[in-house]
């Protein structure tokens, strides 16, 4: 997906307030996107009286300008620069049917220029665009103050988090999730709804891991792609002395088969079937595959979790940093709010922050083979902010529900094989009892970033799935 966004602009106006508020916060709206780096659709300065959306005409002009650009647009910026027209902002809105974010904000009145020349009761307007976009059925987005100086800096922070919002509306509802063979038959945990993903947008694309499997095989060695491949993979972790250059190679031309069938397919993450054909019929493991994907923006998950690749990808969008994905594992001795959270593992280097030990798996290795299981990313993740997520389709009741939550990873020892993250999460014990008494999985999506409140808007208000917010 695109990261960079496009907003609609409204700027309204009310006639009997001062035009000149409507021309400059115009012009200050526009130099802040622009300084801001983002794009924007408008209608033209003269197109409207001072450039602004007042009347029923102006909201229809507008309305079609947004339609036009319905595929730029990924949400909708409305501007008060004084009360507004309520009906000019909603019928603009209502008549495009973009379906996007909404973003209202209001401009502070200067308390030494309430004089009928200069006050804006933007303040007030606020209240009317918002009752209106309620009445019609709109979702919205408020913004941290009331109202705020277009040129303040927590208006800034402001338009920065609501476009993490729409990219990730926008992202998770339009979706393509590649499905790499099928689960293990004893998971029934990772079972999952197509067509309830599909309702929401989201589209799943299935291989037959077999033909992965055969298409890599036919890879020669002596590609030049195969060579700078495993000249990525020598440089990405360190690789004891021990594993056999051919294991090496196996692993560079599984990358490349993978990472050219998602490329094929459109999609944004995968999920794959990484235990244990992959390593009795192949020779090796599929975490480092993994592990470069989503360091390059593209997460995988283990096991064929479909949703657990969905909130990986989900929680990318709203932060831009690599996901991992996790099963909730231990207690951590007698500390409830505190846990340890493993995997084999798949974790993208910038996840752990450090450049890990790519070497065999260990638990899988011990039963299947250790010389078929090159590939594992061993780590303890470095310390620093978190934010946990998982979506799940409850088939039963016909809807999508996630959870979301954030706490922080600690530097507290693990002596663990894989991937090891040890975590504090503040009243962690309420949260494993959400988890269980909802019918949650085992597996959760983690990212270095604090996005729990992005989340919950993009997934919870603009998708309308069943969510719930550990600990705001």
């Amino acid at each position: 997906m695109d990261m960079n966004t496009t907003f609609g602009v409204i700027v309204s106006t009310r006639g009997f307030f001062p035009s000149s508020h409507a021309v400059e916060g115009r012009k200050k709206i526009l130099a802040k996107l622009d300084k801001m780096g983002y794009q924007y659709v408008i209608t033209p300065a003269n197109a409207t009286p001072n450039g602004a959306i007042e009347t029923y005409s102006d909201a229809q002009k507008c309305a079609r300008l947004f339609s036009k650009n319905r595929d730029k647009i990924d949400g909708i910026l409305v501007i008060l620069p004084n009360f507004s027209d309520e009906q000019g902002v909603v019928g603009a809105i209502d008549g495009a049917k973009l379906n996007v974010p909404v973003m209202v904000q209001a401009c502070d009145d200067t308390v030494s220029k309430l004089d009928l020349k200069n006050r804006r009761d933007s303040f007030c307007g606020k209240l009317s665009v918002c009752n209106n976009l309620y009445q019609r059925g709109i979702k919205f987005t408020n913004t941290t103050l009331h109202s705020c100086p277009i040129d303040s800096k927590q208006f800034t922070e402001d338009i920065d988090y609501f476009a993490k919002v729409c990219r990730v509306a926008k992202g998770v509802s339009t979706a393509r999730i590649g499905m790499i063979g099928t689960r293990p038959d004893s998971f029934h945990t990772v079972r999952f709804s197509e067509k309830l993903l599909q309702a929401s947008g989201v589209t799943v694309s299935v291989v037959d891991l077999s033909e992965i499997m055969a298409a890599a095989t036919k890879l020669p060695e002596s590609s030049k792609k195969v060579i700078e491949r495993i000249k990525e993979i020598r440089a990405y972790g360190k690789i004891p002395k021990s594993i056999p250059a051919e294991n090496i190679a196996k692993s560079a031309r599984l990358a490349l088969t993978v990472e050219g069938w998602a490329k094929e397919n459109n999609c944004d993450a995968t999920a794959i079937q990484c235990w244990s054909s992959i390593q009795q019929n192949y020779g090796c493991a599929t975490c480092l595959t993994m592990s470069m994907m989503g360091e390059k923006g593209k997460p995988s998950a283990c096991e064929a979790d479909v949703t657990g690749a969905l909130s990986m990808y989900a929680l990318y969008l709203a932060s831009g940093a690599p996901s991992g994905f996790l099963d909730w594992n231990n207690n951590y001795g007698g500390d409830r709010d505190m846990c340890i959270c493993t995997h084999c593992s798949n974790y993208p280097r910038s996840f752990i922050g450090r450049k890990p030990e790519i070497s065999n798996l260990d638990i899988i290795g011990a039963s299947l083979g250790a010389e078929k299981c090159f590939g594992g990313i061993k780590a303890n993740v470095a310390p620093g902010s978190m934010t946990f997520a998982k979506i799940s389709t409850d088939d039963t009741t016909g809807r999508i529900k996630a959870y979301v939550g954030e706490g922080e990873f600690t530097d507290d020892p693990a002596q663990m094989h894989g991937g090891i993250a040890v975590c504090r999460i503040p009243e962690l014990q309420t949260m494993m009892d959400y988890i269980c008494t909802n019918g949650f999985e085992h597996h959760v999506a983690m990212n270095r970033s604090n996005s729990a409140k992005i989340i919950e808007e993009a997934l919870g208000k603009y998708l309308g799935w069943d969510l719930y917010r550990h600990q705001k």
